[in-house]
């Protein structure tokens, strides 16, 4: 459900190859493969997933890097709640509860507020019953990627032909 002034698309982002992501690119099969959604209510982003066992840390459990990429990429996906493309300034987890795997699990990413260039973000991972296993803040900076990243694009303009 998109409100006014929030177009909620990805064409506001240029086009580059992004199906490689390890957050949530398809074409990366050594990837978390995440698939994010707005909420029903338009405020934030949500995802379902389980981790397999090559995610592990402790036995049965999710590494703390993989928690943290998780709540990385929830947050970053709220950030087409404005329209922006940012990079992760700070990042700051909190780990509530060992995170098992192969079982359901929900992050949900959410717009704070905006300063300037920046963006406050938080997010959470929860299991099937609504408990907060991991939480986490964030810090991004909004950024021309067509500038920062001009090298790169020209690369793959170049290699489609």
């Amino acid at each position: 459900m998109n409100q006014p002034g929030h177009s909620h698309r990805d064409d506001f982002i240029p086009s580059w190859r992004r199906d490689a992501c390890f957050g949530c690119g398809p074409a990366n099969p050594k990837g978390l493969q995440l698939n994010f959604h707005l909420s029903e209510g338009g405020r934030s982003y949500l995802c379902e997933f389980s981790l397999g066992e090559n995610y592990s840390g402790p036995p049965g459990h999710a590494h703390g890097g993989i928690i943290a990429a998780i709540l990385d990429e929830a947050m970053g996906k709220a950030l087409k709640l404005r329209n922006k493309v940012a990079l992760t300034r700070q990042l700051e987890v909190e780990y509530l509860r060992p995170v098992p795997l192969g079982q359901p699990l929900f992050a949900e990413g959410h717009l704070v507020r905006m300063r300037g260039r920046a963006l406050y973000n938080r997010a959470e991972i929860r299991n099937a019953h609504g408990k907060v296993l991991a939480r986490s803040r964030g810090k991004f900076l909004a950024i021309d990627p067509e500038k920062m990243f001009a090298r790169e694009l020209e690369e793959e303009r170049c290699r489609k032909g």
